[in-house]
C-alpha cells in the first residue's frame, strides 16, 4: 500500500492512499491497535459527510470464517473519530459504546459505515452508525466521545 503523509505542520499522523482501491482516502498512524487491525479508511465528501470503509482480509476473520465481532467494534470506534474529527479538533476518548451484531461478513467483502453526530456539547460528542456490506446491515452502534484537554508537558512528565 502506498501512502503519502499530509503536510507535517498539519497532521503528521494522517496519511492519504496514493494508489489502489482506497486512493485518495485517509487513515491515521497514531493508533497502533487500529493500524495493526486495519487498514481502516475514511474520506470527507464534498458535502462534509464522512465515509469510512475497509476491505475484509483473512486477518479480520474468526474461526467460522466470518468477520470477528471485535473487528466490527474496532472499525466502528475508528469511524467514531473520523465522523467527529472536525468537532474534536484534538484528542478524545470513547467513554461509552453500545452495539448490536446483525449479520456476518466474509473475506473480500467491502464494509462501509454510515454515521452521524447526534449531538456535540462542550466536552461530549454523541454519535451513532451502521456498518453495511452493500445493502446488508451488519452492525449498529452508538457511542460517546469525551474531548480530552492536553496536559502541559511539565505537568504530564510529573504525573
Amino acid at each position: 500500500m502506498n501512502v503519502m503523509p499530509t503536510p507535517p505542520a498539519r497532521r503528521p499522523d494522517l496519511f492519504i492512499a496514493t494508489e489502489g482501491e482506497f486512493a485518495g482516502w485517509r487513515t491515521w498512524s497514531r493508533d497502533s491497535f487500529e493500524s495493526n487491525n486495519g487498514p481502516f479508511w475514511h474520506k470527507i465528501e464534498d458535502d462534509g459527510t464522512v465515509r469510512c470503509a475497509f476491505r475484509v482480509e483473512a486477518k479480520h476473520l474468526n474461526g467460522m470464517r466470518n468477520v470477528h465481532g471485535g473487528c466490527y467494534m474496532t472499525f466502528a470506534d475508528y469511524c467514531l473519530f473520523a465522523i467527529a474529527s472536525r468537532e474534536l479538533e484534538g484528542p478524545g476518548v470513547t467513554v461509552s459504546f453500545a452495539c448490536e451484531f446483525l449479520d456476518a461478513a466474509r473475506e473480500g467483502d467491502l464494509i462501509e459505515c454510515d454515521g452521524e453526530m447526534t449531538r456535540a456539547g462542550g466536552s461530549l460528542i454523541f454519535l451513532r452508525g451502521i456498518l453495511r456490506c452493500g445493502e446488508r446491515r451488519l452492525f449498529t452502534f452508538s457511542a460517546t466521545i469525551k474531548k480530552v484537554k492536553r496536559k502541559p508537558v511539565a505537568q504530564a512528565q510529573a504525573s
